[in-house]
């Protein structure tokens, strides 16, 4: 692993290269057919967005927690950069997984529902988000990134707690469908959208640490 950190964002393209395969390669699904593959594609895009946030929130919370605990001092500063560097990860996903959403729409749907709940939520917190990574970046305050890191995903979790179903089944359709090689494929592809995340996290922590 070492040896791919070394070079993370040719890793995280390599990456992004095998999901785009298997992809391809998912297994259909009686109603949506081939269609259901971008369906797979979207849902683990988001869930490794989600994951950046609240592995960036954790960082950051070990980092104000670390002035406190004389056991943590020593590594407040790699905490704050590890949030700063997952945030920065996590509005990326975040920010990418609008298209895939809208083309699983298009693709399974025969239309553009914009209007629907949770898209007009993602869409919200993806303005949200890149303007506050935008102005963390700009004060580089690490307490206030580690706050901020906090603070959104804290709030995102609880709109999206509050909001109604639509065109998205309640969590998680995939897992409930009893369908082994679904499951096991959308595993796979949770498995590897997170390596692509880790990759990402390591080329903004190298940029941070120059």
């Amino acid at each position: 692993m070492k040896k791919f950190t070394q070079n993370p964002l040719a890793a995280f393209f390599a990456t992004l290269a095998t999901i785009a395969l298997l992809a391809l390669l998912g297994p259909e699904e009686k109603s949506l057919g081939a269609n259901v593959r971008i369906v797979y594609l979207h849902g683990a895009w988001v869930l490794a967005a989600e994951a950046a946030f609240v592995c960036a929130a954790l960082a950051g919370a070990l980092g104000l927690l670390a002035a406190k605990l004389p056991s943590l001092t020593g590594r407040q500063s790699a905490f704050y950069d590890w949030s700063t560097a997952l945030g920065r990860t996590g509005i990326v996903f975040w920010i990418t997984y609008l298209p895939l959403s809208l083309w699983a729409m298009q693709s399974n749907w025969n239309g553009l529902f914009l209007a629907e709940p949770r898209f007009r939520l993602a869409l919200t917190f993806a303005v949200v988000g890149l303007l506050l990574q935008v102005g963390l970046w700009l004060f580089n305050l690490p307490w206030a990134t580690a706050t901020g890191n906090i603070l959104f995903i804290v709030i995102l979790r609880y709109i999206f707690s509050t909001a109604d179903y639509v065109m998205h089944p309640p969590p998680s359709p995939i897992f409930n469908s009893g369908i082994s090689a679904v499951i096991l494929f959308f595993l796979g592809l949770i498995f590897l959208t997170g390596l692509a995340a880790w990759f990402l996290t390591h080329f903004w922590l190298k940029l941070i640490r120059k």
